[in-house]
C-alpha cells in the first residue's frame, strides 16, 4: 500500500515519521520542487526504519505517485511579512492549480487529504479542482480540525483526570479562530461532561471552559510563538485520517470536506464529524447542536464562504 507526500517540509516529513513509526502502510513517496530537500528528509527518515516497522521510502516525482492510495498534500507557500490573508490565499491556490492536476492525473484513484493552511479553503479548492476533472468530491478531505478535537479531548481529560480517549467531544467550523467546541454534546464514557463533573466534584464553570477554550483555539498561536512552527501534532493527526482510509477502518474525524449547505449557507468547505473509509468520505454526522453552538457555527461557515468567494 503505497502512501504519497506532496510537500517534505516540517509538516509533510513529520507525517511520513509518524507512518513509519506506527507502521502504516508499506511504501512511502515523497515529492518536493525541492527535489534535494526530498531525498534528504527520505534517508533521514529511511535511517529509523531499523527501529521502528520495515517501510520502503523513497523521493520522486509526480510519476511515481502511480499507484497510491493516498496522497497527503503540504504543499503552498508561507506567509510574507505584510502580506495580507487574501493574498497568501490567492498564491497558495495559484500552486494548487500546478499540485492538485499533476496528482490526478498520475494517482486519479487515490484519496487526496489536504493539510496546507488555510486547510478549509485549500481543500475546496482541490475539491473542485477534482470536481472540474470529473473524478469525485468524496475523495478529497481536509485535515480539518482533526487535531483541535484532539486539543479539546486532552485538555478535557486532563482536567478530569481521565484518559482523554475516553472523552468524546468535537471542535467543528473552521480550522482557526471562528472553529466551535461543542461543549453541549461532550460526554465521559457516555456521561454527559457536566453530570461527570457534578457527580465527581469537579468545577466546570466558565472559568474553566474559556481557559480550555483559549487554550484550544490559541494553540498553534502558542507553539509558534515558542517554536516557530507546528508539527508533531498534525503530523500524528494526518497518520490517523491515512490509516483510516488505507485499512478502510470507518473511523469518524473531524475532516474537512465541501458541504452543500451547512447552517443554512451554502457550498462551504469546513470540518464536521465524517465517516472516513477505504474511499474518503462516507457520510457526514449531523449534530444536535445547542441554538449557541449553531449560531456559531453560522458565524464560522460565513466567515469561511467569504474567504472561499474571494
Amino acid at each position: 500500500m503505497q502512501i504519497g507526500i506532496v510537500g517534505t517540509g516540517l509538516v509533510g516529513s513529520t507525517a511520513a515519521y509518524a507512518l513509519v513509526m506506527q507502521g502504516i502502510g508499506r511504501r512511502i513517496v515523497m515529492v518536493d520542487a525541492n527535489r534535494q530537500r526530498a531525498e534528504a528528509e527520505t534517508n533521514d527518515l529511511f535511517h529509523a526504519v531499523p527501529f521502528a516497522n520495515p517501510l520502503e521510502i523513497h523521493a520522486g516525482d509526480y510519476p511515481d505517485l502511480a499507484g497510491s492510495r493516498v496522497v497527503i498534500v503540504t504543499a503552498g507557500v508561507n506567509q510574507k511579512p505584510g502580506e495580507s490573508r487574501l493574498q497568501l490565499l490567492q498564491r497558495n491556490a495559484a500552486v494548487f492549480h500546478q499540485v492538485i492536476p499533476q496528482i490526478l492525473t498520475h494517482a486519479p484513484e487515490a484519496v487526496i487529504v489536504v493539510a496546507t493552511n488555510p486547510v478549509d479553503v485549500m481543500t475546496h479548492v482541490a475539491a473542485r479542482i477534482t470536481k472540474e476533472a470529473g473524478l469525485p468530491q468524496s475523495r478529497v478531505l481536509g485535515s480539518g480540525t482533526t487535531l483541535d478535537t484532539a486539543r479539546f479531548r486532552t485538555l478535557i481529560g486532563r482536567h478530569i483526570g481521565v484518559d482523554s480517549m475516553h472523552v468524546h467531544a468535537y471542535v467543528i467550523g473552521e480550522h482557526g479562530d471562528s472553529e466551535v467546541l461543542t461543549w453541549s454534546l461532550t460526554t465521559v464514557g457516555s456521561v454527559p461532561l457536566a453530570e461527570y463533573c457534578r457527580l465527581n466534584g469537579l468545577d466546570l464553570d466558565d472559568t474553566v471552559r474559556e481557559r480550555i477554550d483559549e487554550q484550544v483555539r490559541r494553540a498553534a498561536y502558542h507553539i509558534i510563538s515558542g517554536k516557530g512552527a507546528t508539527y508533531y501534532g498534525i503530523g500524528s493527526a494526518l497518520a490517523r485520517i491515512v490509516a483510516s482510509v488505507i485499512y478502510d477502518q470507518r473511523a469518524i474525524l473531524t475532516v474537512c470536506a465541501p458541504q452543500k449547505e451547512i447552517a443554512g449557507i451554502k457550498n462551504v468547505t469546513l470540518s464536521l464529524p465524517h465517516l472516513v473509509a477505504g474511499h474518503g468520505i462516507m457520510a457526514s454526522l449531523p449534530l444536535p447542536l445547542s441554538t449557541e453552538e449553531h449560531n456559531a457555527l453560522r458565524h464560522s461557515a460565513e466567515l469561511l464562504k467569504e474567504h472561499i468567494a474571494a
